[in-house]
């Protein structure tokens, strides 16, 4: 949850930091793409570390690492060191995704892990429907600084969390951490053609959605005319139809093959995308028009997301740590395109916003395909 919060949560701030440090929107909207790619990257490191010296140390370090991070961002008086402790920010809160997913695979089989994943899913869904909320109030009542000061608690209690978590990866089964051990699996993977279709399938996908949530300033202010306070109205259905999509996913793990599982969810997608097409072009920009389709992509994503990060981690068995992150590498670093790209050059228009979430589909659908000729 800590990834997801840190995006969120300070989204209804915008107006109150792009007044503060005397920047505009396209400006503030690059210290998401900054995090997003700092992010990505730092994945690459935290992956064979884990599978080196464990996923609990992982999560400690990096939990570290995100407090002294959070706290600088609170502190923050200019929009440049702002952006430098965002990265900051990026490169810690890799660590716990990258090693939580590992652990999962570690600790289940293929099916039973499958279920595990759509269990945290359902978790990993509430961050985005809480994480606005709560930065809304925080600052409507004390500002934006105290975002930062909440998120720096929230690494502080997991790093108690993590206290009380037991390894996952036993000893004989760590993998060497050396420079060129680890450019040698990454090769491995980056000439893996199904690893890298299903990869870039769930990407893309994702990045339908994720374009509505680095854009949910310019949808909720700007498309819905609406306040700050109102982020409820986009998240709070969106996320349900993630946490109902995740429930789907985990019944479905020991009654349909995974490739069925992963085929309904992408045609409750392309359902979404369709009726949010017909809608742009027949209706006025409202809560129900913009909001509706929005749900239903939601739902299908979280319905594919848990098996195809199976899929893709089975791909590795002895290296799952290595394969977490670099699935996280190239999630994140479309998100980050999404972020410090597409949003910018979206915002203007509805209709754009509708297009681009069909793009990032269509190029997921031509990937899956991609993966059932091999």
């Amino acid at each position: 949850m800590l990834a997801p919060f840190s995006i969120d949560a300070y989204l209804p701030a915008f107006p109150g930091i792009e007044v503060e440090f005397a920047v505009d929107r396209a400006m503030l909207s690059q210290s998401l793409g900054v995090y997003l790619a700092a992010f990505a990257i730092s994945t690459l490191f935290w992956g064979p570390l884990s599978d080196r010296i464990g996923r609990r140390l992982v999560i400690l370090g990096s939990s570290i690492l995100y407090v002294l991070a959070s706290a600088g961002c609170a502190l923050a008086n200019d929009i440049d060191s702002f952006l430098v402790l965002r990265i900051m920010q990026g490169l810690a809160a890799s660590g716990g995704l990258v090693a939580g997913r590992a652990m999962i695979r570690d600790a289940y089989s293929a099916e039973d892990a499958h279920k595990a994943m759509s269990h945290v899913m359902l978790m990993f869904a509430i961050a985005p429907a809480i994480a606005p909320l709560v930065g809304a109030w925080l600052y409507d009542v004390w500002g934006w600084h105290s975002i930062f000061w909440f998120l720096t608690s929230l690494g502080g209690l997991l790093i108690v969390l993590v206290i009380f978590v037991d390894e996952t990866l036993s000893h004989s089964r760590r993998q060497s951490a050396h420079p060129l051990a680890v450019i040698k699996i990454y090769a491995r993977m980056m000439l893996h053609g199904r690893f890298l279709a299903l990869v870039f399938s769930v990407s893309f996908a994702f990045a339908g959605l994720f374009l509505y949530i680095a854009g949910a300033p310019t949808v909720i202010y700007d498309f819905l005319g609406l306040e700050s306070h109102d982020f409820s109205v986009q998240f709070l259905p969106m996320v349900g139809g993630m946490m109902l999509g995740s429930y789907i996913s985990s019944r479905l793990a020991h009654y349909w093959p995974t490739t069925r599982t992963i085929t309904l969810g992408l045609v409750i997608m392309v359902v979404a995308v369709i009726v949010n097409l017909i809608q742009v072009w027949l209706f006025q920009a409202q809560i129900l028009t913009v909001i509706g389709p929005l749900v239903l992509y939601s739902l299908g994503m979280a319905i594919i997301m848990p098996a195809v990060t199976i899929l893709a981690l089975d791909c590795f068995p002895e290296n799952r740590g290595a394969a977490a992150a670099m699935q996280s590498f190239i999630q994140m670093s479309i998100c980050a395109g999404v972020a410090s790209v597409a949003v910018p050059l979206l915002h203007t228009q509805w209709l754009y916003f509708v297009m681009g979430q069909a793009a990032f589909l269509l190029i997921a659908l031509l990937l899956r395909f991609n993966i059932r000729l091999k």
